[in-house]
Formats: C-alpha cells, structure tokens, sequence
C-alpha cells in the first residue's frame, strides 16, 4: 500500500507530469512555429480584404454620389438649354411675323401703287378718249350746224382743244365768281 499512499489524487506521478509538461510544450512550439504563422496570415488577408471591400464600397459610394451630381448638372444644364432654345424660338417665331407682316405691308403698299398707277393711266387714258371724242363730236356738230363739211380737221382739232382747255380750268378752278365774258 505505500504505493498507494504515495499517489495522490490530483497530483499525477512526476514521471507523468514531466512527460505531459514536455509533450504540451513541444506542441504547443509546433504549433506556434507552424500553425500559428499561417493563421496570423490567414487572419490578416481575411482583414486586408474585408478592408478593401469595405474601402471599395466607400469608393463606389462616392462614385455614384459623383455621377448623381453630374447627371443632376447635366439634367440641369439640359432644361437651361430647352429653355434657351424655347425662347430663341419664340424670338424667332416674333421676328418671322413681324418680317411678314412688313413684307406683306410693303407688298400691300405696292400692290396699291401699282393700282392707282394703273387707276391714272386709265383715267388719263379715257380723258383723252373722251376729249377726242367729244372734239370729234363738236366738229361734226358745227359742221352739220355751220353746213361746212369741209372744215379743215388741223383748225377744228385745234379749236376743240382750246375750247376743252378751257373747260378743264373752269372745272378745275376754286369755286368763286367768274368773270364775266363779253
């Protein structure tokens, strides 16, 4: 029973310890010479590259506020333009119809011009009608009043014309007295 005795419970034996203690000891420098060193790798690339997803979301983040800004700008910049080119448009739709109704005044203007022109010359052109007509007339007239058929048509013509001369600048002067004729 010594050895019974001398085996305690929760102490092992020193040969049991010592062994134990050796074993644990050169696991545990395998393990900090092998194991440890991969894990460590492993640990630091799993934290690089949780850092640059989280670095490459920070990036993209920024990237679309960017190009949120400049399609904003661009939208902006977009409607300046339409409205811009609404108000050259209406300028321009102002100046077409101010240039059209000049033009159409002018032809207007022309149109009556031309008309009165056309009026004159075809009053000037029925007066002198008329006034060789009504000289023809008288000279026919005195003839068949005078019995005279052969009055020479130079004399007549001229004596028609004086009398329708006269005429004109009794028709043509101011109303007022006339002078008396002997």
């Amino acid at each position: 029973m010594t050895t019974a005795s001398e085996h305690s419970l929760i102490l092992p034996a020193t040969a049991d310890l010592v062994w134990g203690t050796v074993s644990f000891v050169i696991v545990a420098l395998a393990i900090f010479k092998f194991a440890w060193p991969t894990f460590m790798r492993l640990l630091d690339e799993r934290t690089q590259k949780i850092d640059e997803g989280l670095n490459q979301a920070e990036r993209a983040r920024e990237e679309t506020a960017r190009e949120r800004a400049a399609l904003a700008d661009e939208v902006n910049e977009a409607r300046r333009e339409a409205a811009q080119i609404r108000e050259t448009a209406q300028s321009n739709a102002a100046a077409i119809v101010e240039d059209a109704k000049k033009n159409a005044s002018v032809e207007a203007k022309r149109v009556a011009d031309a008309a009165q022109r056309q009026i004159d010359a075809d009053a000037k052109l029925a007066r002198t009608q008329l006034r060789r007509d009504v000289g023809s007339l008288a000279a026919e007239l005195a003839g068949r009043i005078v019995g005279e058929q052969a009055l020479d048509p130079k004399v007549s013509s001229a004596v028609v014309d004086s009398f329708l001369d006269e005429l004109e600048a009794d028709v043509s002067a101011p109303a007022g007295p006339r002078p008396k004729e002997k």
